[in-house]
C-alpha cells in the first residue's frame, strides 16, 4: 500500500490541473509560453500519476481497470472482475 501522503499529493495535483486547465488552453492557444511557465507546476497533466484504485501503486497500472497488475491478478483469481478468465490450453 502506497503511503497516504503520496496519494493525497496526487490528488491534489489534479485538482490543480482541472482548476487551470482553461487558463492553460487559452494560453497555449495564444502561444505564449512566458505566461504557461508562470502558472503552477502542478497546473500540468504530465505531472499526475497514474495509480491504482485499491493500493496506491503507481508502477504496473494497467489503464483498463484503473488498478495494478497484482491487484488484478488477485481480484482476478477470485472472480471478482466479470469477463476476465484465467486461460488455460
Amino acid at each position: 500500500m502506497a503511503k497516504t501522503s503520496w496519494i493525497n499529493r496526487n490528488e491534489r495535483r489534479r485538482a490543480t490541473v482541472k482548476k487551470y486547465a482553461a487558463v492553460r488552453a487559452e494560453l497555449k492557444a495564444k502561444k505564449d509560453y512566458a505566461g504557461l511557465s508562470q502558472l503552477p507546476r502542478d497546473a500540468s497533466p504530465s505531472r499526475v500519476v497514474n495509480r491504482c484504485e485499491v493500493t496506491g501503486r503507481r508502477r504496473a497500472f494497467i489503464r483498463r481497470f484503473k488498478i495494478s497488475r497484482l491487484t488484478f491478478r488477485e481480484l482476478a483469481s477470485a472472480g471478482m472482475i466479470p469477463g476476465v478468465t484465467k486461460s488455460s490450453w
